[in-house]
Protein backbone atom coordinates (compact mmCIF):
# COMPACT_ATOMS: atom_id res chain seq x y z
CA UNK A 1 0.00 0.00 0.00
CA UNK A 2 2.64 2.19 0.98
CA UNK A 3 4.78 1.24 -2.29
CA UNK A 4 1.87 2.02 -4.37
CA UNK A 5 0.99 5.75 -2.87
CA UNK A 6 4.66 6.33 -3.15
CA UNK A 7 5.19 5.31 -6.80
CA UNK A 8 1.76 7.26 -7.21
CA UNK A 9 3.29 10.39 -5.44
CA UNK A 10 6.55 10.14 -7.80
CA UNK A 11 4.38 10.31 -10.66
CA UNK A 12 2.64 13.05 -9.99
CA UNK A 13 5.63 14.75 -9.21
CA UNK A 14 7.46 13.91 -12.59
CA UNK A 15 4.15 14.36 -14.71
CA UNK A 16 4.38 18.18 -12.79
CA UNK A 17 8.18 18.80 -13.21
CA UNK A 18 7.58 17.31 -17.02
CA UNK A 19 4.74 20.19 -17.40
CA UNK A 20 6.96 23.10 -15.85
CA UNK A 21 9.97 22.23 -18.14
CA UNK A 22 7.26 21.77 -21.38
CA UNK A 23 5.42 25.26 -20.07
CA UNK A 24 8.97 27.22 -19.73
CA UNK A 25 10.56 26.13 -22.97
CA UNK A 26 7.89 26.00 -25.34
CA UNK A 27 6.78 28.15 -27.93
CA UNK A 28 3.12 28.97 -26.14
CA UNK A 29 4.71 30.60 -23.23
CA UNK A 30 4.24 34.07 -22.40
CA UNK A 31 7.31 35.72 -23.00
CA UNK A 32 7.26 33.62 -26.27
CA UNK A 33 4.03 35.05 -27.04
CA UNK A 34 5.00 38.82 -26.96
CA UNK A 35 7.91 37.69 -28.84
CA UNK A 36 5.75 36.09 -31.59
CA UNK A 37 3.50 39.33 -31.01
CA UNK A 38 6.37 41.02 -31.95
CA UNK A 39 7.18 39.95 -34.94
CA UNK A 40 3.45 40.23 -36.47
CA UNK A 41 3.31 43.83 -35.47
CA UNK A 42 3.46 46.33 -38.26
CA UNK A 43 6.79 48.78 -38.29
CA UNK A 44 6.62 52.31 -39.17
CA UNK A 45 9.84 53.95 -40.52
CA UNK A 46 9.52 57.37 -40.78
CA UNK A 47 11.60 59.95 -42.17
CA UNK A 48 12.01 63.59 -40.67
CA UNK A 49 13.37 66.47 -42.58
CA UNK A 50 14.31 69.54 -40.86
CA UNK A 51 15.07 73.49 -41.22
CA UNK A 52 17.58 73.27 -38.91
CA UNK A 53 21.63 72.05 -39.68
CA UNK A 54 22.14 68.95 -38.47
CA UNK A 55 22.43 68.31 -35.00
CA UNK A 56 22.48 72.04 -33.81
CA UNK A 57 22.05 72.61 -30.14
CA UNK A 58 18.56 73.33 -28.99
CA UNK A 59 16.49 73.48 -32.39
CA UNK A 60 17.94 70.51 -34.35
CA UNK A 61 18.43 68.34 -30.86
CA UNK A 62 14.95 69.44 -30.37
CA UNK A 63 14.31 67.52 -33.55
CA UNK A 64 16.37 64.70 -32.58
CA UNK A 65 14.20 64.16 -29.26
CA UNK A 66 11.44 64.05 -31.08
CA UNK A 67 12.41 61.57 -33.22
CA UNK A 68 14.02 59.22 -30.19
CA UNK A 69 10.59 59.80 -27.81
CA UNK A 70 8.46 58.23 -30.84
CA UNK A 71 10.80 55.46 -31.41
CA UNK A 72 11.78 54.57 -27.77
CA UNK A 73 8.27 55.06 -26.66
CA UNK A 74 6.49 53.00 -29.51
CA UNK A 75 9.04 50.34 -28.71
CA UNK A 76 10.32 50.36 -32.24
CA UNK A 77 6.98 50.15 -33.92
CA UNK A 78 7.90 53.67 -35.41
CA UNK A 79 11.76 54.37 -36.18
CA UNK A 80 12.04 57.67 -37.18
CA UNK A 81 15.03 59.27 -38.81
CA UNK A 82 16.12 62.56 -38.80
CA UNK A 83 17.98 64.57 -41.72
CA UNK A 84 19.29 68.06 -41.18
CA UNK A 85 18.79 71.09 -43.56
CA UNK A 86 19.93 70.32 -47.36
CA UNK A 87 20.46 66.43 -46.51
CA UNK A 88 17.26 65.44 -47.99
CA UNK A 89 15.54 68.41 -48.96
CA UNK A 90 16.18 72.38 -48.64
CA UNK A 91 15.72 74.02 -45.53
CA UNK A 92 12.41 76.07 -46.81
CA UNK A 93 10.86 73.38 -48.33
CA UNK A 94 10.39 70.99 -45.74
CA UNK A 95 6.46 71.94 -45.79
CA UNK A 96 5.98 71.03 -48.87
CA UNK A 97 8.13 67.94 -48.66
CA UNK A 98 5.86 66.68 -45.51
CA UNK A 99 2.29 67.64 -47.64
CA UNK A 100 3.66 65.48 -50.33
CA UNK A 101 4.52 62.27 -48.24
CA UNK A 102 8.54 62.44 -49.24
CA UNK A 103 8.89 62.96 -45.81
CA UNK A 104 6.63 61.86 -42.56
CA UNK A 105 7.88 64.22 -40.86
CA UNK A 106 9.39 67.68 -40.64
CA UNK A 107 10.19 70.07 -37.57
CA UNK A 108 10.49 73.84 -38.70
CA UNK A 109 8.53 77.22 -37.90
CA UNK A 110 5.01 78.49 -39.41
CA UNK A 111 6.58 81.53 -39.98
CA UNK A 112 8.54 80.27 -42.82
CA UNK A 113 5.11 78.78 -44.51
CA UNK A 114 3.65 82.04 -44.78
CA UNK A 115 3.52 81.94 -48.75
CA UNK A 116 1.37 79.38 -48.25
CA UNK A 117 -0.96 80.62 -45.99
CA UNK A 118 -0.52 84.46 -44.46
CA UNK A 119 -2.25 83.56 -41.48
CA UNK A 120 -0.28 80.39 -40.31
CA UNK A 121 1.92 82.64 -39.19
CA UNK A 122 0.35 83.27 -35.72
CA UNK A 123 1.03 79.65 -34.93
CA UNK A 124 5.03 80.49 -34.50
CA UNK A 125 5.15 84.14 -32.76
CA UNK A 126 3.44 87.34 -33.55
CA UNK A 127 5.32 90.81 -32.79
CA UNK A 128 4.76 92.02 -29.18
CA UNK A 129 2.28 89.07 -28.83
CA UNK A 130 2.93 86.17 -26.16
CA UNK A 131 5.09 84.40 -24.23
CA UNK A 132 6.34 80.90 -24.56
CA UNK A 133 3.95 80.15 -21.69
CA UNK A 134 1.31 82.38 -22.47
CA UNK A 135 1.50 80.68 -26.81
CA UNK A 136 1.04 77.26 -24.96
CA UNK A 137 -1.77 78.01 -22.73
CA UNK A 138 -3.55 79.63 -25.92
CA UNK A 139 -2.09 76.46 -28.36
CA UNK A 140 -3.44 73.81 -25.55
CA UNK A 141 -6.61 75.53 -23.84
CA UNK A 142 -7.43 78.85 -25.57
CA UNK A 143 -8.41 77.07 -29.20
CA UNK A 144 -5.25 77.71 -30.94
CA UNK A 145 -4.55 73.87 -31.48
CA UNK A 146 -7.97 73.14 -32.87
CA UNK A 147 -7.59 76.12 -35.61
CA UNK A 148 -4.08 75.55 -36.57
CA UNK A 149 -5.45 71.44 -37.02
CA UNK A 150 -8.33 73.02 -39.42
CA UNK A 151 -5.75 74.88 -41.39
CA UNK A 152 -3.03 72.10 -42.00
CA UNK A 153 -5.27 69.75 -42.89
CA UNK A 154 -6.07 71.43 -46.14
CA UNK A 155 -2.12 71.05 -46.64
CA UNK A 156 -2.92 67.14 -45.53
CA UNK A 157 -0.69 68.15 -42.60
CA UNK A 158 -0.86 67.29 -38.41
CA UNK A 159 0.62 70.33 -36.50
CA UNK A 160 2.39 70.18 -33.20
CA UNK A 161 4.25 72.38 -31.11
CA UNK A 162 7.49 70.45 -31.07
CA UNK A 163 9.66 73.08 -28.94
CA UNK A 164 10.08 76.56 -28.11
CA UNK A 165 12.64 79.52 -27.53
CA UNK A 166 11.34 81.52 -25.13
CA UNK A 167 12.03 85.25 -25.47
CA UNK A 168 14.48 85.63 -28.31
CA UNK A 169 17.14 88.71 -28.42
CA UNK A 170 16.77 91.57 -30.58
CA UNK A 171 19.50 90.52 -32.86
CA UNK A 172 23.19 91.98 -33.81
CA UNK A 173 24.15 94.88 -35.43
CA UNK A 174 27.54 96.80 -36.88
CA UNK A 175 25.71 100.04 -36.04
CA UNK A 176 23.90 101.76 -32.74
CA UNK A 177 20.65 101.98 -32.27
CA UNK A 178 19.36 105.00 -31.72
CA UNK A 179 15.84 106.08 -32.96
CA UNK A 180 13.52 104.16 -35.57
CA UNK A 181 15.62 106.34 -38.66
CA UNK A 182 18.83 104.37 -37.94
CA UNK A 183 16.61 101.09 -39.20
CA UNK A 184 16.57 102.47 -42.76
CA UNK A 185 18.52 100.95 -45.53
CA UNK A 186 19.47 98.22 -43.28
CA UNK A 187 18.78 94.66 -45.22
CA UNK A 188 18.24 92.44 -41.55
CA UNK A 189 17.76 88.80 -41.52
CA UNK A 190 14.05 88.94 -39.87
CA UNK A 191 11.32 86.14 -40.88
CA UNK A 192 7.80 86.19 -40.54
CA UNK A 193 5.40 89.48 -39.12
CA UNK A 194 8.40 90.68 -37.83
CA UNK A 195 9.95 91.06 -40.62
CA UNK A 196 7.01 92.97 -42.58
CA UNK A 197 7.36 95.70 -39.99
CA UNK A 198 10.64 96.02 -40.25
CA UNK A 199 9.99 96.69 -43.87
CA UNK A 200 7.19 99.15 -42.73
CA UNK A 201 10.04 100.88 -40.42
CA UNK A 202 12.43 101.23 -43.42
CA UNK A 203 14.40 98.25 -43.43
CA UNK A 204 14.98 95.74 -45.85
CA UNK A 205 14.07 92.06 -44.60
CA UNK A 206 15.54 88.66 -45.33
CA UNK A 207 14.79 85.34 -45.00
CA UNK A 208 17.53 83.47 -44.78
CA UNK A 209 18.02 79.65 -43.26
CA UNK A 210 20.45 79.72 -40.18
CA UNK A 211 23.31 77.65 -41.64
CA UNK A 212 23.51 80.84 -44.14
CA UNK A 213 23.73 83.68 -41.82
CA UNK A 214 27.47 83.83 -40.65
CA UNK A 215 28.63 84.63 -44.27
CA UNK A 216 25.94 86.72 -45.08
CA UNK A 217 27.27 89.25 -42.23
CA UNK A 218 30.57 88.20 -42.90
CA UNK A 219 30.45 89.36 -46.53
CA UNK A 220 28.37 92.02 -46.46
CA UNK A 221 25.31 90.60 -48.18
CA UNK A 222 23.38 91.75 -44.90
CA UNK A 223 24.04 94.44 -42.45
CA UNK A 224 22.53 92.46 -39.55
CA UNK A 225 20.68 89.65 -38.44
CA UNK A 226 18.63 87.95 -35.75
CA UNK A 227 18.85 84.60 -35.30
CA UNK A 228 17.76 83.03 -31.58
CA UNK A 229 19.16 83.72 -28.44
CA UNK A 230 22.78 83.82 -26.42
CA UNK A 231 23.02 79.55 -26.71
CA UNK A 232 22.42 79.45 -30.34
CA UNK A 233 23.74 83.09 -31.48
CA UNK A 234 27.21 81.48 -29.63
CA UNK A 235 27.30 78.23 -31.04
CA UNK A 236 27.15 80.10 -34.93
CA UNK A 237 30.07 82.39 -33.68
CA UNK A 238 27.98 85.90 -34.78
CA UNK A 239 30.18 87.89 -32.28
CA UNK A 240 33.01 87.86 -34.85
CA UNK A 241 31.53 89.30 -37.51
CA UNK A 242 29.00 92.04 -35.20
CA UNK A 243 29.63 94.39 -32.58
CA UNK A 244 26.47 94.80 -30.84
CA UNK A 245 24.10 92.41 -29.41
CA UNK A 246 20.72 94.08 -28.90
CA UNK A 247 17.31 93.15 -26.59
CA UNK A 248 14.76 92.48 -26.55
CA UNK A 249 13.54 90.62 -28.80
CA UNK A 250 10.32 92.17 -29.32
CA UNK A 251 9.83 90.47 -32.86
CA UNK A 252 9.35 86.87 -31.47
CA UNK A 253 8.62 86.75 -27.67
CA UNK A 254 8.00 83.13 -28.14
CA UNK A 255 8.61 81.19 -30.96
CA UNK A 256 6.77 77.87 -31.02
CA UNK A 257 8.49 75.30 -33.06
CA UNK A 258 6.22 72.93 -34.87
CA UNK A 259 6.80 68.91 -35.42
CA UNK A 260 4.21 68.88 -38.85
CA UNK A 261 2.99 65.70 -39.67
CA UNK A 262 1.55 63.60 -43.13
CA UNK A 263 -1.64 63.22 -42.46
CA UNK A 264 -1.63 60.03 -44.60
CA UNK A 265 0.80 58.68 -42.65
CA UNK A 266 -0.37 60.10 -39.27
CA UNK A 267 -4.20 58.52 -39.83
CA UNK A 268 -2.69 54.94 -40.63
CA UNK A 269 -0.99 54.54 -37.71
CA UNK A 270 -3.12 52.87 -34.72
CA UNK A 271 -4.52 55.14 -32.06
CA UNK A 272 -1.76 54.11 -29.60
CA UNK A 273 0.95 55.27 -32.14
CA UNK A 274 -0.80 58.73 -32.78
CA UNK A 275 -1.02 59.23 -29.26
CA UNK A 276 2.48 58.63 -28.91
CA UNK A 277 3.96 60.94 -31.77
CA UNK A 278 1.70 63.50 -30.38
CA UNK A 279 2.76 63.31 -26.84
CA UNK A 280 6.33 63.10 -27.69
CA UNK A 281 5.99 66.51 -29.40
CA UNK A 282 4.62 68.12 -26.29
CA UNK A 283 7.38 66.20 -23.87
CA UNK A 284 9.86 68.12 -26.31
CA UNK A 285 7.93 71.21 -26.28
CA UNK A 286 8.25 71.76 -22.69
CA UNK A 287 11.73 70.25 -22.63
CA UNK A 288 13.34 72.73 -25.34
CA UNK A 289 12.18 75.92 -23.83
CA UNK A 290 13.34 74.38 -20.51
CA UNK A 291 17.11 74.00 -22.01
CA UNK A 292 16.91 77.56 -23.71
CA UNK A 293 16.02 79.16 -20.14
CA UNK A 294 19.13 77.19 -18.45
CA UNK A 295 21.52 77.78 -21.14
CA UNK A 296 20.86 81.73 -22.34
CA UNK A 297 22.96 83.23 -19.56
CA UNK A 298 25.65 81.46 -19.10
CA UNK A 299 26.18 81.60 -23.07
CA UNK A 300 25.40 85.59 -22.90
CA UNK A 301 27.81 85.71 -19.72
CA UNK A 302 30.55 83.72 -22.29
CA UNK A 303 29.34 86.35 -24.83
CA UNK A 304 30.00 89.68 -23.13
CA UNK A 305 32.93 88.58 -21.04
CA UNK A 306 35.11 86.67 -22.97
CA UNK A 307 33.92 88.07 -26.62
CA UNK A 308 33.58 91.64 -25.82
CA UNK A 309 29.80 91.61 -27.13
CA UNK A 310 28.62 94.95 -26.62
CA UNK A 311 25.25 94.61 -25.16
CA UNK A 312 22.67 97.18 -25.89
CA UNK A 313 18.79 97.86 -25.52
CA UNK A 314 16.89 99.18 -27.72
CA UNK A 315 15.54 102.99 -26.87
CA UNK A 316 11.86 102.97 -25.74
CA UNK A 317 11.13 105.20 -28.01
CA UNK A 318 12.06 102.54 -31.18
CA UNK A 319 9.98 99.84 -29.01
CA UNK A 320 6.99 102.16 -29.10
CA UNK A 321 7.04 103.32 -32.63
CA UNK A 322 7.70 99.07 -33.87
CA UNK A 323 4.47 98.44 -31.48
CA UNK A 324 2.33 100.63 -33.10
CA UNK A 325 3.66 99.46 -36.75
CA UNK A 326 2.89 95.89 -35.30
CA UNK A 327 -0.74 96.57 -34.34
CA UNK A 328 -1.09 97.96 -38.10
CA UNK A 329 0.79 95.03 -39.30
CA UNK A 330 -1.40 92.13 -37.75
CA UNK A 331 -4.49 93.97 -38.16
CA UNK A 332 -4.13 93.73 -41.89
CA UNK A 333 -2.85 90.28 -41.42
CA UNK A 334 -6.69 89.50 -40.19
CA UNK A 335 -8.59 90.93 -42.96
CA UNK A 336 -7.47 88.76 -45.45
CA UNK A 337 -9.68 86.07 -45.20
CA UNK A 338 -12.18 84.90 -42.78
CA UNK A 339 -9.60 82.02 -41.28
CA UNK A 340 -7.15 84.77 -40.60
CA UNK A 341 -9.74 86.75 -39.11
CA UNK A 342 -11.38 83.77 -36.70
CA UNK A 343 -7.26 83.34 -35.90
CA UNK A 344 -6.90 86.78 -35.07
CA UNK A 345 -10.26 86.84 -32.57
CA UNK A 346 -8.73 83.91 -30.89
CA UNK A 347 -5.51 85.16 -30.42
CA UNK A 348 -6.39 88.54 -29.63
CA UNK A 349 -9.15 87.38 -27.32
CA UNK A 350 -6.88 85.17 -25.26
CA UNK A 351 -3.92 87.84 -25.27
CA UNK A 352 -6.01 90.76 -23.79
CA UNK A 353 -7.39 87.97 -21.05
CA UNK A 354 -4.10 86.77 -20.17
CA UNK A 355 -2.23 90.02 -19.89
CA UNK A 356 -4.75 90.75 -17.58
CA UNK A 357 -3.72 87.83 -15.41
CA UNK A 358 -0.32 88.29 -15.75
CA UNK A 359 -0.52 91.95 -14.24
CA UNK A 360 -1.47 90.57 -11.03
CA UNK A 361 0.70 87.63 -11.25
CA UNK A 362 3.85 86.89 -13.33
CA UNK A 363 4.49 90.94 -13.88
CA UNK A 364 4.07 91.62 -10.42
CA UNK A 365 5.72 89.08 -9.11
CA UNK A 366 8.77 89.96 -11.04
CA UNK A 367 8.85 93.53 -10.11
CA UNK A 368 7.99 92.30 -5.95
CA UNK A 369 11.71 90.38 -7.05
CA UNK A 370 13.31 93.12 -8.45
CA UNK A 371 12.91 95.65 -5.22
CA UNK A 372 15.97 96.14 -3.33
Amino acid sequence: MKRRNLVKSLGVSVLAISMIFATGCSKEGPEAAKGEKAKTEKVYKWKMVTTWPKNFPGLGTGANNVAKLITKMSGGRIQVKVYGAKELVPAFEVFDAVSRGTAEMGHGAAYYWKGKNAAIQFFSTVPFGLTAQEMNGWLYHGGGLKLWTEVYAQYNLVPAAAGNTGVQMGGWFNKEINSLDDLKGLKMRIPGLGGEVFKRAGGTPVTLPGGELYTALQTGALDATEWVGPYNDLAFGFYKVAKYYYYPGWHEPGTTLEAIINKEAFDALPEDLQEIVLNACKVVNQDMLAEYTARNNAALNTLVNEHKVQLRAFPDDVLKELRKISDEVVAELAEKDDTAKRIYASFKTYREQVNDWHEISEKAFLRARSLK
